[in-house]
């Protein structure tokens, strides 16, 4: 896939973009009959994406045989009905051996996660992330959190990066998108895709929407797809009845138990996924495992979203 189809498949999505945890089995190996069936399951709720081995997929904790096997994997469940972006990262010659491993995979295109732990300055991030995209011709979208934050002009350059065709930002600082969002229309021709990254996206997608950022990723379509549907469909058709009542009455919730420990935007989402059906196993260390009473009150949490639902259909009827 070129970057200008692959770019425009994303551009306007149907469904949320989905971040799937890789399943591990009782001795912490590799589940690819478990990862396979989570993938399937989320396609055909309506993913408009699936993102592989990403930071809820445990990109951190995979090695590269597990990764390529990984994306391998979404590629042949998803029969190319929606595209496999895979995650890349660590320091850039890891980053190149990673992106080739998900060329030969099958990957329609890249999510270039941070640099492992260094703090560089602009020049270097531009020159990482321009040398990892010119390692494959698949399309990337460079991912802003923590490490890797930008300056307008910096994006700008990864604009006019031929293969670069978006950036994810996980950061949260709307002035700074606001800039380089005003910058990129200003001085790059053509369109430059943008995404809101945060944990549970939905909580903070209203205000990105207000800035022309339509895109955003949703770990809660993992083990609650029913929800996050409901969500963006209500968002997208201007339906601010709906949108309220599930930022109020499930994701406001979920993310207030999100923030009680650590690495929770991982555990507690994989915690989900189990409660919904299917063992995907646990985190990898260095995550941990919720508290017992965190996934009860997760099952709570659940259980009243999946309510709203119904309210909903009862109130349309």
């Amino acid at each position: 896939m070129t970057p200008a189809p692959f770019a425009a498949r994303l551009a306007v999505p149907s469904g949320p973009l989905f971040f799937p945890v890789t399943a591990f089995g009782p001795d912490g190996s590799l589940d690819l009959d478990a990862f396979r069936a989570h993938v399937r399951h989320g396609v055909e709720a309506g993913a408009a994406a699936v993102f592989a081995c990403c930071g809820t997929g445990e990109f951190h904790a995979l090695s590269p045989e597990e990764f390529e096997d990984c994306v391998r994997a979404a590629v042949e469940v998803t029969g190319g009905r929606v595209p496999v972006v895979a995650g890349v990262g660590y320091g850039t010659a890891l980053a190149v051996r990673y992106a080739r491993l998900a060329h030969a995979a099958g990957a329609d295109g890249l999510l270039a996660l941070p640099p492992y732990l260094v703090v560089a300055g602009q020049e270097g991030l531009l020159r990482h992330y321009r040398e990892v995209t010119a390692a494959t011709p698949l399309p990337v979208i460079v991912y802003q959190r923590d490490n890797a934050v930008f300056t307008p002009a910096t994006v700008v350059g990864l604009a006019r990066t031929e293969g670069i065709v978006g950036l994810k930002d996980g950061l949260g600082d709307l002035d700074l998108m606001q800039r380089v969002i005003s910058a990129v229309r200003t001085e790059v021709p053509g369109d430059f895709l943008y995404f809101n990254g945060l944990p549970t996206a939905e909580q903070t997608q209203l205000a990105y929407r207000a800035l022309g950022v339509p895109l955003y990723s949703s770990a809660v379509f993992c083990f609650a797809p029913e929800i996050a549907l409901a969500f963006h469909r209500a968002l997208h058709t201007g339906d601010d009845t709906t949108v309220r009542r599930l930022l109020d009455g499930f994701y406001r919730p979920f993310v207030e138990l999100r923030a009680r420990g650590r690495g929770y935007a991982v555990a507690l989402v994989k915690a989900g996924v189990r409660l919904r059906g299917l063992d995907v196993g646990e985190v990898r260390p260095p995550l941990h495992e919720p508290g017992e009473d965190h996934v009860k009150q997760l099952a709570q949490v659940i259980e009243r979203g999946l309510a709203l639902l119904d309210e909903d259909s009862a109130g349309d009827r």
